[in-house]
């Protein structure tokens, strides 16, 4: 497990890239699926890493309580033929295991994380109704597998922008399993 920051060349107000990528419900899902949600967050994970495995319960409440207003997208970049945990089907189980409602796609050929300039998992990217990038970072401040979660950063600033408030810090950095990138 390389530990890694998340950073991004996606600079604030950017617009969210497109994709075209297969969900775990075996459909072809674009960004233009989403066009009629307020909100658009799509977060990097991927099964086997040990701090999306501790934020999976957060990251369902917040689908849970925006569902409404949000649309919430997991993108799954790794390397899944070195990472068998991560393949297609594996992501299937997980979803069902853990509960997970929202859409989960496969990007098999690693040019989605590319576009986001996406680096660990989970990796949060938070749009307005504009699809215009408005949060890069942490779900909470629990940056550590054994930290207790004394702030809700992404629940504060989506409940922020369904108020049209500013969010203060556009970048507050997640922090967890580098993508795990295919061998050139």
């Amino acid at each position: 497990m390389v530990l890694l920051e998340s950073g991004s060349m996606l600079a604030k107000n950017a617009i969210a890239p497109d994709f075209s990528l297969i969900g775990i419900d075996n459909k072809i899902h674009s960004l233009k699926d989403y066009q009629d949600y307020e909100l658009l967050l799509i977060i990097f994970i991927c099964n086997h890493c040990p701090y999306v495995q501790a934020k999976i319960n957060a990251i369902n409440g917040i689908y849970n309580k925006f569902n409404d207003r949000l649309a919430m997208v997991a993108i799954n970049s790794n390397d899944a033929i070195n990472y068998i945990e991560d393949n297609f089907e594996n992501m299937k189980k997980m979803a069902k295991n853990r509960n997970i409602k929202f859409d989960y796609l496969f990007d098999e050929t690693q040019e989605i994380a590319k576009k986001f300039g996406a680096k660990c998992t989970p990796d949060p990217f938070l749009f307005n109704k504009h699809r215009k990038l408005v949060f890069h970072g942490r779900i909470d401040n629990a940056m550590k597998l054994e930290d207790e979660v004394t702030e809700k950063t992404m629940i504060n600033n989506i409940e922020k922008l369904l108020q049209n408030l500013e969010i203060n810090d556009y970048f507050i950095p997640s922090i967890g399993c580098s993508i795990k990138w295919k061998k050139q």
